[in-house]
């Protein structure tokens, strides 16, 4: 079985329990880890005034990371492209590559946050556009010897960005697509997508069907891509303790971050399956198990939705080292 292995890496600080220090602390022991173990990449999370994960710069993280490995790729997951200065932006994850040796993987997402975007003093309404002129001015700063630029939101005439990345003609890209305008739109530009950690696994393998779809109408082939779906895993000796860590996890998840709660605030409307929100993330959403049977729950997911990267967010230090140890080794 040939699945890719990441780990989506947030840095939460649940009930500002103990010093921030140590959450950062941890996350790159782990990392440590990764890079001497199989994995193919951590993935950083950027959140802003949230305790759910305290990592406003996954570029500065980035490089801390960088400089603690040897072989792992760096990945971001995601850069909150619409809230960010295109040119900074570029020139940010440019420095990043070239200061890991050609080892990162760029990956850019709208966001939907409104506290962030009414901090940072960009309208919501503007995101999408904003998002997609930040990716070009990106990708064109990278390629081109000097950029000039007419947008609706951003002009520039005759700058060279530096330095440009170490990958030419630049790093790997992804999006984060998780509604289906988002994944019609990057299939149109035959941009590789990252898969979000809130959709159903139903809707995991519908989403990536018609991305599948709209990428062939649009002229382009999935063939050979890495498509990170994001998942995540709850891992114990028993089914019965990974069930009750999965349990802890999708609770910290509904109260923190995707809960009810939180719909008015993000204009949305979930219906979570038509069961309480923990017990969906539980049935539906959260893989869980012990180490032998995550290994088949891959197998399945390869075989019935195309799964070939899968970006972990472990739920425990325990789960971690599972995967690590006894489920990694194994694919």
């Amino acid at each position: 079985m040939t699945v890719k292995i990441g780990v989506l890496q947030f840095f939460s600080w649940p009930g500002r329990h103990g010093p921030l220090q140590d959450v950062y602390s941890r996350a790159l022991e782990r990392i440590e880890i990764m890079d001497r173990g199989g994995f193919d990449a951590v993935w950083l999370a950027e959140h802003h005034f949230t305790t759910f994960s305290v990592c406003p710069s996954v570029h500065m993280l980035g490089t801390l990371a960088a400089a603690r490995t040897k072989r792992l790729r760096i990945g971001t997951a995601v850069s909150l492209a619409a809230l960010y200065h295109p040119l900074r932006l570029a020139e940010e994850v440019a420095l990043l590559d070239m200061l890991s040796g050609g080892r990162v993987n760029w990956g850019a997402g709208r966001g939907f946050a409104p506290a962030e975007f009414n901090a940072f003093g960009v309208p919501m309404a503007e995101s999408a556009e904003r998002f997609r002129e930040a990716v070009d001015i990106v990708l064109q700063a990278w390629t081109q010897e000097r950029l000039s630029f007419q947008g609706a939101h951003f002009k520039f005439e005759n700058i060279e960005v530096m330095p440009k990345p170490l990958q030419r003609p630049h790093p790997p890209v992804w999006m984060a697509a998780t509604s289906e305008p988002a994944i019609d739109w990057a299939a149109s530009r035959g941009f590789s997508i990252l898969m979000d950690p809130h959709a159903s696994m139903t809707e995991l393998g519908d989403k990536r069907r018609r991305y599948a779809e709209r990428l062939a109408a649009a002229g382009f082939s999935d063939a050979g891509r890495d498509i990170p779906m994001a998942r995540l895993i709850a891992l114990a000796p028993t089914a019965a303790e990974a069930e009750a860590v999965a349990r802890r996890g999708a609770q910290w998840l509904v109260d923190a971050y995707a809960g009810p709660q939180h719909q008015k605030a993000l204009q949305t409307t979930r219906s979570y399956g038509g069961k309480e929100p923990v017990q969906h993330y539980v049935d539906d959403v959260i893989l869980h198990g012990t180490p032998a049977s995550m290994v088949e729950q891959i197998a399945r997911l390869k075989e019935e939705i195309g799964l070939n990267y899968l970006m972990c967010a472990p739920l425990s230090q325990q789960t971690f080292h599972l995967l690590a140890d006894q489920v990694l080794p194994r694919l």
